[in-house]
C-alpha cells in the first residue's frame, strides 16, 4: 500500500498526454535516442502484448517482426524517454497478456479489429425502436 505522501510526489512524474491504448493494440511509440552528443528520435511500431505496474512504474511491452525475426521491448510508460505513443489501431483480444503471439508464425499472429463507435445489430434496432 503506497501512503498519500508518495502518491502526490509521483503524480508530478506521470505523464498526461498519452492516448489511452491497451493490450492488442497496434501503436507507434517514438523515443528519444542518445548517441554521443547526438540526440535523435526512432519509431517502434507494433502490438501491445502486455502492461504491467501502476502509477510511474508502469511499463508497456511492444512486439514487431523484422526479417522473420521477433524484436520485443519494454517501454516505461511516464519515461522521459518515451516522447509519444500513437495508436495505430485497436485490436480486440479477450486476455491481458498476448505471450501465445511469440509462438505464432505469419498471418497467425494477426488480431481482429476492435470497432470504436459502431454499435452492435440489435443495439442499433433498440435504438430505432425507442425514436418512434
Amino acid at each position: 500500500m503506497i501512503s498519500k505522501i508518495m502518491e502526490k510526489v509521483e503524480q508530478a512524474y506521470i505523464k498526461k498526454d498519452l492516448p489511452e491504448f491497451s493490450v492488442g493494440d497496434t501503436v507507434s511509440v517514438s523515443v528519444r535516442i542518445v548517441e554521443g552528443q547526438k540526440e535523435r528520435t526512432q519509431i517502434f511500431t507494433g502490438t501491445v502484448i502486455s502492461r504491467k505496474g501502476r502509477s510511474t512504474n508502469e511499463m508497456f511491452t511492444v512486439r514487431r517482426i523484422v526479417n522473420n525475426e521477433g524484436v520485443e521491448r519494454v517501454f516505461p510508460l511516464n519515461s522521459p524517454q518515451v516522447l509519444s505513443v500513437k495508436v495505430i489501431r485497436s485490436g480486440h483480444v479477450r486476455r491481458s497478456k498476448l505471450y501465445y503471439l511469440r509462438d505464432r508464425i505469419g498471418k497467425s499472429v494477426r488480431l481482429r479489429d476492435k470497432r470504436r463507435g459502431l454499435a452492435s445489430p440489435s443495439a442499433k434496432k433498440a435504438k430505432a425502436s425507442s425514436k418512434a
